[in-house]
């Protein structure tokens, strides 16, 4: 990795360390809002759901957007606006005002981690794409594990603002080094937006997307609960569970790249696939037989969970380099990600209501990490037939 690319690659990892913070740590921050605006718990929480709404929704219309000659010029503008929104927000003197920011805030952090992965991977050297994506990831995993719970810290002392204060000031950073240190960006062809709707009706696209969405549903919706699954069965600390989670998300993040690099992707996603069904499958199991042996689980659900998203974003792109808008794919698998989060969360709450046992949420998840691994499967099945076919011609 040259020095440029190295740079480019942590200053963006940097940012998505932000992001990770900005996606998460407003759940944490509700009782204080909510507290100084006056309102219900029910209404302060719909800021999260703005900020992820716009995030999974208006990314990637943002990038279908913008224009592809202009993607460094994009890069600061997204960043710059993830800024000026948190810093917003945290002078806002009104619950709507601050929701317009959240909103703002989402979008723009949505588009920026497209845009920054793109424009770190095209920079690198084609052998550590892989590697460059797992960095960037990583950084969003640990803006997530460790980002929070500091934002939260800072916001016991000194008010919610605090959070959003550090989110804005790493965000700004992250745009100075950005400005002075981002190499050009190689030309990219200016692609016209019916060609662009064409991703829509890519088959390997949507197959990737749909097995992001079905490991979202599993990895992202159980998550919602680990808590009410780990009470459930007595002994071990769901704080514990919660940090050993977080911390098998990282190191997944970031060793996850160096396999990318040197692996088949689609044979990697099968391998992750079959590892998180299996783990949210044995969860159950082993919180019966000992608590402390489903920390074991719990590790491998985080690392194979976060570091999914390295060789589904290399596939992603690499499927859409012919047509130039391999951002725009990246922005979608964010969006499959969130909606499949907001699945796996309503469709386990609803189970929950209808008196389902908890250890069956564990199970129904890891069945459905195991339809994922089944669709890489027939993906994995029509690229050998289409490789076979030109073989004959």
């Amino acid at each position: 990795m040259t020095q440029a690319s190295r740079s480019t690659t942590y200053l963006v990892a940097t940012g998505a360390f932000a992001l990770g913070m900005a996606s998460y740590v407003t759940a944490g921050l509700i009782p204080m809002i909510q507290a100084d605006f006056a309102v219900s718990v029910s209404v302060a929480a719909q800021l999260v759901t703005a900020f992820t709404l716009a995030y999974g929704l208006g990314s990637p219309l943002c990038v279908a957007l913008l224009p592809a000659h202009r993607q460094r010029g994009g890069l600061f503008l997204m960043l710059g606006l993830f800024v000026i929104a948190n810093a917003a927000s945290a002078l806002s003197t009104s619950l709507v005002a601050l929701m317009a920011w959240r909103v703002l805030a989402g979008m723009a952090a949505g588009t920026y981690l497209a845009i920054g992965i793109a424009a770190a991977v095209s920079v690198a050297p084609d052998a550590e794409r892989g590697k460059t994506i797992s960095i960037i990831m990583g950084g969003m995993a640990s803006g997530t594990v460790l980002g929070v719970p500091l934002g939260l810290i800072l916001a016991e002392h000194w008010g919610w603002q605090a959070a959003l204060w550090l989110i804005a000031l790493i965000g700004l950073v992250t745009l100075v080094g950005l400005i002075f240190r981002l190499p050009a960006i190689p030309a990219a062809q200016v692609v016209p937006m019916r060609r662009k709707l064409s991703i829509l009706i890519d088959r390997r696209v949507i197959g990737l997307l749909g097995i992001s969405l079905l490991a979202a549903i599993a990895s992202l919706g159980m998550y919602t609960f680990i808590a009410p699954l780990i009470s459930a069965h007595g002994e071990n600390s769901v704080t514990l569970s919660l940090w050993v989670w977080g911390v098998g998300g990282v190191l997944g993040s970031f060793l996850i790249g160096a396999l990318v690099d040197r692996f088949s992707g689609p044979k990697l996603t099968f391998a992750i696939m079959l590892l998180l069904g299996t783990a949210l499958i044995a969860l159950p199991l082993l919180l019966r037989i000992n608590p402390w042996l489903a920390l074991i689980p719990i590790a491998l659900w985080g690392a194979v969970g976060w570091a999914l998203q390295v060789p589904q974003n290399n596939e992603l792109m690499k499927a859409r380099e012919a047509q130039g808008d391999g951002n725009l794919a990246v922005a979608l698998n964010e969006s499959a990600l969130y909606l499949g989060s907001a699945i796996g969360a309503s469709v386990g709450g609803l189970a929950l209501a209808m008196q389902v046992p908890v250890d069956m949420l564990s199970v129904g998840a890891g069945v459905v990490a195991l339809m994922g691994m089944g669709v890489q499967m027939w993906l994995m099945r029509q690229t050998n037939a289409r490789g076979i076919a030109c073989t004959r011609l």
